[in-house]
């Protein structure tokens, strides 16, 4: 369920990344056939709220305003990666996970998650500046540094500023339907959905010139998904041991060659179920999954939905009458009803 939804609000906080979950659930669009959502921001310090760069933010909402929430938004502030947070706030996120809320960060708001406890042992992501950090202040996390977003329902967190669109519009999408978030991003005027993920924003100590060995076995892979791939054959088509393959790999994309693999095959499978009507076992075959049972194992594990679901998600089937309050979680593996 999405329908009330808190932002929380320390002091030095961003207003661009505040107004990113402002603008995906604090906008009434119900005229528009679109759901609406109970929105509030809330003071987790004292109110007035210091915003940068030198403005305040009034609200008359407390800690006390997180109970009634299905989601809380913590939007990135200054020093957010050294500072300590409020101890009330922590406790309040940990309760609210607790009782089954969602929790979202957008970029550096990762550090509050972390602070309470959220992240430990979960999949989780930050800004790419300060992913080293978040893994050293919270060594408990499994912090991967090159994506725009993780979900770990019930908690989400997110890059950089746009990363957080990225994982709203996910999280909306997810629990409510493709046409909504389509709706949402059309008004927007951003992508509903973005390939890739952060690493192609890393700043590298050394400049490449040309294609890099590791950029054109990426290639050679992308275009034979349907092989068997080992770190072996893509080592070989960048010219490198597999040992210094694997270690420039990670420098450049921020994940393993496993994992970007993986990754790839996953997102050839969602093509190919959003776009043909090809059985479950040629989907399969053409993505290099074993067989159908891996397919759908492998889909469940890491987008938390079947392939069957996921195709009858985005290939525009009716929701019924209950289209704007769907209760499915999707997120925990469970199937459309």
């Amino acid at each position: 369920m999405l329908k009330n939804v808190a932002a929380v609000l320390l002091d030095n906080v961003h207003p661009f990344e505040l107004g990113v979950v402002c603008e995906v659930f604090g906008i009434d669009r119900r005229e528009e056939g679109l759901p609406g959502y109970d929105f509030a921001l809330v003071a987790a310090e004292t109110s007035p709220v210091r915003a940068v760069p030198g403005f305040t933010i009034s609200t008359p909402h407390g800690l006390d305003r997180l109970d009634a929430a299905d989601l809380i938004a913590v939007p990135v502030g200054d020093g957010f990666h050294t500072r300590d947070f409020p101890p009330a706030l922590l406790e309040a996120l940990r309760q609210a996970v607790a009782r089954g809320a969602r929790v979202l960060s957008v970029c550096v708001g990762a550090f509050v998650l972390g602070a309470a406890g959220l992240l430990d042992g979960r999949r989780c992501t930050t800004h790419w500046r300060y992913a080293a950090a978040l893994a050293e202040r919270y060594p408990e996390a499994e912090v991967e540094p090159g994506v725009l977003y993780v979900d770990e329902d019930p908690v989400l967190t997110s890059a950089g500023t746009s990363a957080g669109i990225d994982a709203c519009l996910h999280l909306v999408r997810k629990l409510q339907g493709s046409d909504v978030a389509n709706a949402i991003a059309r008004r927007m005027v951003v992508p509903p959905h973005r390939e890739g993920g952060q690493a192609q924003y890393i700043e590298r100590p050394v400049p490449h010139s040309g294609e890099s060995g590791v950029r054109m076995a990426m290639a050679w892979a992308e275009q034979n998904l349907e092989q068997e791939i080992s770190v072996d054959q893509l080592s070989a088509h960048a010219c490198m041991s597999p040992r210094t393959f694997a270690r420039r790999f990670r420098m450049e994309t921020g994940t393993t060659p496993y994992r970007w693999l993986l990754a790839q095959r996953l997102l050839g499978a969602q093509q190919q179920l959003e776009n043909t009507d090809a059985t479950m076992e040629a989907v399969a075959a053409r993505t290099g999954f074993l067989n159908a049972a891996a397919l759908r194992h492998q889909f469940v594990r890491s987008l938390g939905i079947t392939p069957n679901a996921y195709r009858r998600a985005f290939r525009g089937s009716s929701l019924g009458a209950t289209k704007w309050g769907r209760t499915d979680r999707i997120g925990t593996g469970a199937p459309f009803p």
